[in-house]
């Protein structure tokens, strides 16, 4: 009988036990392990991390890292991170955001326009995913992806085009150029490429054409026309003379893209550079601006006119005045010459 209790007993406290193992075990599962108040949270895990250094990323997140460690371990998750951005909802268990981390990876928004180098491309780009600005700087810079690409060091920026995309947050250098490079190639349909020949343009040329239309106005239903008037002075032979290709010369020379030029002075003109379209005929050798899309559209589907000169209009700021002779330019541009005077701007 004795005997038969301390059976009993031991049968009881093993069952305890085991109960309490499995109790412990569906917590540290099943239980809610997150710490913070918000509906949801996101992590960003880098590439090649280390399991010690991700649970420094989700210690902000998670309430008891103990636990996590443990259903981590059981389940593989500790050898197999991935690198990305990943969301962890409030309330969720030690299963879940193990799942969540595991196959969750969620795209970002990557924006850009404008840029008047690659490098400062790279610097943009560096702020939206993992890859750094130096390897993006060095994947732009590649001579065997330009050469193969069909673009040079004048024209490499040309194929980014400005706009919004998604990418995996975790995307490294080479993955974002060659995501543009596609983008690049699916821009230029047949259509495009007979519009630009018809205009007696390559590509290169069009985007290097646009950039130029880009920084003469910021109007976008005027940039049709400002297109129409370069590509009449190249018809005729008439040399561009197109002020921000000679600024843009300047910041080359100095390197310093920063540099603000409000008034573009007679002895700028005679900078020797293939960019100072005051010199030298055609459009400039490369882009001198990361123009906008409806900078690029307005080269390939410019207004028909027949005029040759244009001059910021003092009457109405961010437009200009258009004249087909030269006289009525100078007209139009003693106008803008006293205003600039007015306002004391002399650089």
């Amino acid at each position: 009988m004795h005997l038969k209790k301390v059976l009993w007993a031991t049968a009881i406290l093993g069952l305890l036990v085991c109960g309490f193992i499995a109790y412990q075990i569906y917590s540290a599962i099943f239980s809610p392990n997150t710490s913070f108040n918000n509906e949801e949270a996101f992590v960003f895990i880098p590439s090649d991390v280390g399991f010690d250094e991700l649970k420094e990323h989700l210690e902000p997140l998670v309430a008891d890292l103990s636990s996590f460690e443990a259903v981590a371990e059981r389940k593989g998750y500790i050898t197999n991170i991935k690198g990305g951005k990943y969301s962890i909802k409030k309330g969720m268990n030690n299963n879940e955001i193990i799942n969540s981390l595991r196959s969750g990876n969620i795209p970002v928004k990557v924006s850009f326009n404008n840029q008047e180098s690659v490098a400062a491309l790279a610097g943009r780009i560096s702020e939206q995913i993992e890859a750094d600005s130096i390897s993006l700087l060095n994947a732009f810079d590649d001579k065997t992806f330009l050469s193969d690409s069909g673009f040079d060091s004048d024209t490499k920026l040309g194929m980014y085009l400005p706009n919004t995309y998604e990418f995996f947050w975790n995307t490294d250098a080479e993955g974002f150029r060659d995501r543009m490079h596609k983008e690049y190639e699916r821009f230029w349909t047949a259509e495009r490429k007979q519009k630009a020949k018809h205009q007696g343009l390559d590509p290169n040329q069009v985007i290097s054409l646009a950039a130029v239309v880009q920084k003469e106005t910021a109007k976008t239903d005027e940039r049709p026309r400002v297109a129409g008037v370069y590509l009449n002075r190249i018809k005729k032979g008439i040399l561009l003379q197109a002020d921000p290709t000679v600024i843009f010369a300047i910041k080359k020379e100095t390197g310093n893209y920063d540099t603000i030029i409000k008034r573009v002075l007679y002895r700028d003109l005679e900078m020797d550079s293939p960019y100072n379209t005051y010199k030298y005929s055609g459009v400039p050798p490369g882009p001198i601006t990361m123009p906008d899309i409806s900078s690029i559209e307005a080269v390939l589907n410019p207004e028909k006119h027949d005029y040759l000169f244009f001059v910021a209009d003092v009457s109405n700021f961010g437009y200009h005045k258009f004249a087909e002779t030269l006289a009525q330019h100078n007209r139009n541009k003693v106008q803008y010459i006293r205003w600039l005077n007015a306002q004391k701007v002399l650089r």
